[in-house]
C-alpha cells in the first residue's frame, strides 16, 4: 500500500492506493483518519494515479469544475455502504443533496425501509473523501451538518464548487 500526502491552502490531504486504485482519501485530523493507518504505508508520490489525482485536485481547490470519474476507486466497505456512496458520487459538482433525499434512494434500491441513521453512519465513515463527495450532504432547510472533516472545511468545499448560502 502507498500514500502521498497533499495540501491545499485549507487543509492537507492523505491518499491511500494499492498502486492501482484509490482505496483512501482523508482530511488529516479528520474524526475517522488516524495516524496508524501510515503505519507499513509507503510513501510514492510518483504513482500514476497519483499524479493523476493530484491534476485533478490542483484544479478543483483552484475552482474549477472537476470530475474525479476517470480515478479508479477500490472501496472497502459493506453492500450498504457501497450503495451509499455509489449514490454520492452521482451528486454533481455545485448541488447539495440532503441526508434524507440519499436515505428515500436507498431505501427505493434496497427495497427497505428508509433509514437515515444508518445513511448517516455510512456518510460520515466515507473512506474516499471529496471524490465521494459526502461535503454535498447537507441537513434539513441546508443546515450544515455532519461532516467528519469539520464544519468549517465543508463549507470551504461548498464554497468551491458555488455553494455559498448555507445556515
Amino acid at each position: 500500500m502507498y500514500v502521498m500526502f497533499y495540501k491545499a491552502k485549507f487543509l492537507e490531504l492523505i491518499i491511500f492506493s494499492d498502486g492501482k486504485f484509490i482505496t483512501g482519501l482523508y482530511i488529516k485530523g479528520s474524526k475517522i483518519f488516524n495516524e496508524e493507518m501510515l503505519d507499513s504505508k509507503i510513501e510514492n508520490n510518483n504513482l500514476e494515479i497519483f499524479l493523476k489525482l493530484e491534476k485533478l485536485l490542483d484544479r478543483y481547490f483552484k475552482g474549477e469544475e472537476v470530475s474525479f470519474t476517470e480515478i479508479p476507486l477500490k472501496i472497502y466497505a459493506s453492500e450498504f455502504r457501497k450503495i451509499v456512496y455509489d449514490i454520492l458520487v452521482k451528486v454533481p459538482y455545485g448541488r447539495v443533496v440532503t441526508y434524507e433525499e440519499i436515505a428515500d434512494k436507498v431505501a427505493n434500491i434496497t427495497g427497505k425501509k428508509k433509514c437515515c441513521q444508518a445513511v448517516g453512519g455510512a456518510i460520515g465513515h466515507n473512506p474516499i473523501s471529496i471524490i465521494i463527495p459526502c461535503h454535498r450532504v447537507v441537513g434539513k432547510n441546508n443546515s450544515l451538518v455532519g461532516y467528519a472533516g469539520g464544519i468549517d472545511v465543508k463549507r470551504k468545499l461548498l464554497e468551491i464548487e458555488g455553494n455559498v448560502n448555507f445556515s
